[in-house]
């Protein structure tokens, strides 16, 4: 009997099950609520900021306006130091509108992470083997990010309207934060071969125009680096953050 009392009393009462239950599906509902909340915020701010710039993107030269210059953000470069085939097409439309006199000048921005990794110095040695003077070649050595080349641009070399050459998948993001750092920037489509890219490439680039309006409109992200004036009406110097190398 005494035996019996003492299970009875140090036996705890089982949580019911229906309880438990009722709690794990509010928790689960938040938590998939709040993401599919982030994610529709993520998707409608990258989407906006390609409806912002696309009435300033052109895909052919007779129909894209002059402008004073062409803006090439850098891409990749081979261990050769030689410009990638994106960036090649890059180039090759600033040198085009250049010959058909739409632009006046050219300025080159990219990567120069280390001295032996250097996009603006391959960008602008094609460019003058190809026809292009070297006085109307500006390098900009410190454009490591899209938003870089294009504050850069604005506040270092003075570009107050610019044509921005690069391909259709990186284009409405470069109009866009060209224009939100000031410049009357309109854009021309650089694709001149069909380039391998995939799912990931694609939802990089999605991630990326989000981060650019998180950028412009929440951030206030700043340039890495700045450095002292150099007018691009002004004569060739070739910015850097730390000299010419």
């Amino acid at each position: 009997m005494e035996t019996a009392v003492q299970d009875k009393v140090g036996r705890r009462s089982p949580r019911p099950r229906g309880r438990r239950r009722w709690w794990l599906w509010l928790t689960s509902s938040i938590v998939v609520g709040v993401l599919m909340s982030v994610l529709e915020i993520l998707l409608a701010s990258g989407e906006l900021v390609r409806r912002l710039a696309s009435s300033s993107v052109f895909l052919t030269f007779d129909s894209i306006p002059s402008r004073t210059v062409a803006i090439v953000p850098g891409a990749s470069v081979t261990s050769r130091g030689e410009p990638s085939a994106m960036l090649v097409d890059r180039l090759e439309t600033a040198r085009q509108l250049y010959l058909r006199r739409k632009v006046r000048r050219i300025l080159v921005s990219g990567d120069n992470r280390t001295r032996y990794y250097n996009e603006p110095l391959a960008m602008r040695r094609w460019l003058t083997e190809h026809g292009v003077p070297d006085r109307d070649v500006y390098v900009d050595y410190a454009g490591q990010r899209t938003l870089d080349t294009m504050e850069r641009a604005a506040r270092v070399f003075h570009v107050r309207d610019a044509v921005v050459c690069t391909q259709t998948f990186h284009i409405h993001r470069s109009v866009f934060l060209a224009q939100q750092a000031g410049i009357d920037a309109v854009g021309l489509a650089s694709d001149r071969r069909r380039y391998r890219r995939t799912l990931a490439d694609r939802v990089r680039e999605y991630a990326a125009r989000t981060l650019a309006f998180a950028d412009a409109f929440v951030l206030g992200t700043e340039p890495r680096h700045l450095g002292p004036p150099v007018p691009i009406d002004g004569p060739p110097q070739h910015a850097t953050t730390s000299g010419v190398p």
